[in-house]
């Protein structure tokens, strides 16, 4: 099978390989997948370029963790899927594998595959692994969101436009930040009730006015150590704050008197270490949430396979408008 690999950690253009590997044969509970979509999130880009969460590329690595595709074989003990089937999954090279969506073909446990409809294009379908089931964990971890208050902060990116239409469909009330007129008009598109460019407003003196000064009950958090000044004016008494990248700055200091004294709750996670539970909950949400009506899915770009560092760079210039997607088939 056609596959891009890397050896060691570095620039897209200096480390990564296209070329042949064997194709891999599902083992037992395992699904064999004929890959058409491979989604490259921020995290595929930073474990390729070493700035990432530290991984063992011996002998080597076949990039990206999401995608889309369909059926070719199925392992032993496998019931809950058929040759054919359109599917995406997550955790490709997540969980100590080596072997990621980078390639044509991907063997797979079957609880991380699940049915993709119809009405979804593969590259749509790549979308809902990192970036859909992250944002569903940022918004629900510490339960339901009807009549809440919640902010996104960052609602154009992949996550955060899907953390505004989980939040919208949990019945909270979205206030998003944005850094654009044309991101805002994505948060909008999103299901976002309030749009604030933080680029021209003050973000918590306008949060406090929408909120009529009682601030948000929960924040999905982008940039958390970048944004902790915000949050400590802005976030209510018992409010929780989960974190899911804080880029700029990797060791805030804490206003702990504040934190303590409305007893927040802020809860930094990855996607992949988060309890199974609450994967297969959030697999299941989006089954029932893409059957009860259209939504939205960011494609930002599409790649052939053999432009894949050029996809890596599109995501390391952070001027992405959803997810870069890599085309194993082309």
């Amino acid at each position: 099978m056609r596959a891009v690999w890397y050896e060691k950690q570095g620039p897209a253009r200096e480390v990564l390989i296209l070329g042949e590997k064997p194709t891999p044969a599902p083992a037992p509970g395992e699904v064999l997948i004929r890959v058409h979509a491979s989604g490259v999130n921020p995290s595929d880009e930073g474990m390729r370029s070493g700035l990432g969460r530290a991984q063992n590329v011996e002998p080597f690595v076949i990039p990206q963790s999401d995608g889309a595709g369909m059926v070719e074989a199925l392992g032993d003990g496998v019931t809950r899927h058929t040759v054919g089937d359109r599917v995406w999954l997550y955790n490709g090279q997540r969980e100590g594998r080596q072997h990621g969506t980078g390639a044509e073909f991907i063997a797979l446990n079957a609880e991380r595959v699940r049915p993709l409809p119809d009405a979804l294009s593969f590259s749509e379908g790549a979308t809902l692994g990192i970036p859909g089931m992250t944002a569903h964990f940022s918004v629900f971890c510490d339960g339901p969101v009807d009549g809440k208050t919640v902010l996104i902060t960052g609602g154009a990116g992949a996550v955060g436009h899907y953390a505004i239409q989980w939040a919208s469909w949990g019945g909270a009330k979205v206030i998003s930040t944005v850094s654009s007129p044309q991101k805002a008009d994505d948060a909008k598109a999103a299901g976002a009730d309030v749009i604030i460019n933080y680029r021209e407003e003050d973000v918590a003196a306008r949060i406090l006015e929408e909120t009529n000064g009682e601030g948000v009950d929960h924040i999905c958090e982008v940039e958390f150590g970048g944004n902790i000044r915000i949050t400590e004016q802005i976030i209510k008494v018992n409010g929780c704050v989960s974190v899911y990248a804080s880029k700029g700055e990797l060791n805030p200091t804490l206003p702990m008197n504040i934190f303590m004294t409305k007893n927040i709750k802020v809860w930094p996670f990855v996607l992949p270490m988060t309890p199974l539970a609450d994967r297969e909950r959030a697999q299941a949400d989006i089954a029932t949430w893409l059957a009860r009506g259209k939504r939205l899915h960011n494609v930002a770009g599409e790649f052939p396979l053999a432009e894949t560092a050029a996809a890596h760079e599109f995501v390391a210039s952070k001027t992405k408008r959803g997810t870069v997607i890599v085309l194993p088939q082309k």
